[in-house]
């Protein structure tokens, strides 16, 4: 990402001030994707866990990771201004505590069992970490110099790639390996029974998760995070006064990244949520829940090798032609998932991942540069648009009528407007001078 002269009002970044380091803080921030890369991707083994307690549908499964992704919508705009009221390090704070409290009701919710609690309080940690996605996600942003955005978040995110391959490992161990359904072959029905056992080996590792996030949250809490503000005038202020403002619409790269990463997310958690069931199936992988599990942390690990090669390339490459050159590749292999059968289908679903890994960060980073006092909405407004992994109930319905392969076009087909967003959407206008790091007050 080219930085331009402050002349043409775009994004300006201070030098780092004397004996100010910014490492520990970027490492601090690192342990914050981690989790909430973890505690997403739980789902992704919950989700057949969950349809074998309550019996349910492709269709009824993926509205459970619809309720998820509706929580980025409603969530977004109020963590925006959550954020300008109380500042960046306190929301990171409340985010944790409130994830760590929808992961203490998803132990109420395994205890009833209860389909209806647990829809709750997936929707309360979703909406945790929406808080911590639309502060972290362009804090990290305009920490350093501004060429390098997409690399630098490109680097962070490969902490939540990290975090994404050892849930499914640590999901399989203390959810699917403790369960009737996860050990037993494909199409074993279960006992009334036998499902309530499944239901309550959730406790365990949300009382895990919940510990952890607490610790997370007095560590952020007691920690001297730098400061970010922005370089703003009266009639930027003003700017700011609206609930949505009409001047974030002037930016093509923000309007058609808006989209881009709706569109993203439908691909990226349609291939996640059914990736136990496809390659579990006797004609791609033959295998149980549980070792289909195992093989999902390669489908994360692949994305966290992405982006730590991606953050490298973006240091010599455009990254939006390194966006396009990914998004072709994602195409490809789509295609082979689903026309392919046997290993052939299941290596290229997991190959999918490495294509995938630097989408999220380089579509953000390509969407909010240039937008200057107006970042916060922006990110907010980015953050929402992760509500279209909601849709991934589209892919659900096509999964029961078509074919679960079939399903798999659909993701083919958002690779192709990633495409396009990489290729001309991104491209700036009417940038701004952007958010800088506080040199003179570096510690919140």
């Amino acid at each position: 990402m080219p930085s331009v002269g402050t002349s043409s009002g775009a994004a300006l970044a201070q030098p780092q001030a004397p004996g100010v380091r910014y490492g520990p803080a970027l490492t601090l921030l690192a342990s914050l994707f981690f989790m909430w890369g973890f505690i997403t991707v739980i789902n992704n083994t919950l989700l057949p866990h969950l349809k074998s307690v309550f019996d349910l549908s492709y269709t009824q499964t993926t509205l459970i990771e619809s309720v998820w992704f509706i929580a980025y919508f409603f969530a977004s705009i109020p963590s925006a201004k959550l954020i300008e009221w109380v500042g960046y390090k306190k929301s990171l704070v409340i985010g944790l505590l409130i994830m760590a409290a929808g992961a203490l009701g998803m132990m109420l919710a395994a205890s009833i069992p209860s389909y209806g609690v647990t829809l709750v309080m997936l929707f309360v940690i979703a909406s945790g970490i929406t808080l911590l996605q639309v502060a972290a996600n362009p804090y990290v942003a305009v920490v350093g110099k501004p060429e390098t955005a997409s690399s630098r978040l490109n680097l962070v995110q490969a902490m939540n790639s990290a975090g994404t391959m050892l849930a499914p490992l640590f999901g399989a161990y203390l959810i699917l390996g403790r369960s009737k359904a996860g050990t037993a072959a494909a199409g074993t029905v279960l006992t009334e029974a036998e499902r309530l056992s499944d239901a309550h080996s959730v406790i365990l590792p949300y009382a895990l998760v919940a510990g952890v996030l607490v610790v997370l949250a007095v560590i952020i809490a007691k920690f001297p995070l730098p400061a970010m503000q922005s370089t703003r005038g009266e009639a930027q202020k003003e700017k700011r006064s609206h609930l949505i403002n009409p001047e974030l619409f002037k930016h093509r790269n923000l309007v058609f990244g808006i989209p881009a990463i709706f569109i993203y997310l439908i691909a990226e958690i349609g291939v996640a949520n059914l990736f136990v069931n496809f390659v579990s199936r006797p004609d791609i992988g033959n295998m149980t829940h549980e070792a289909a599990g195992n093989y999902l942390s390669l489908l994360w690990g692949g994305m966290m090798v992405g982006r730590f090669a991606g953050s490298a390339i973006m240091q010599r490459f455009d990254a939006g032609k390194v966006l396009a050159v990914f998004s072709v590749g994602a195409f490809v292999v789509m295609l082979v998932t689903t026309f392919a059968t046997g290993p052939a289908a299941m290596w290229s679903l997991i190959l999918v991942g490495l294509f995938h890994s630097i989408m999220f960060p380089t579509i953000f980073t390509l969407a909010i540069k240039g937008l200057g006092p107006l970042t916060e909405e922006g990110s907010g407004l980015l953050v929402m648009a992760i509500a279209g992994g909601a849709l991934v109930i589209v892919q659900g319905w096509i999964a029961d009528n078509y074919g679960l392969q079939t399903s798999f076009l659909l993701t083919a087909a958002c690779e192709l407007y990633v495409l396009f967003y990489a290729l001309w959407g991104s491209k700036v206008t009417h940038a701004e001078p952007d958010l800088v790091v506080d040199d003179q007050n570096p510690f919140d």
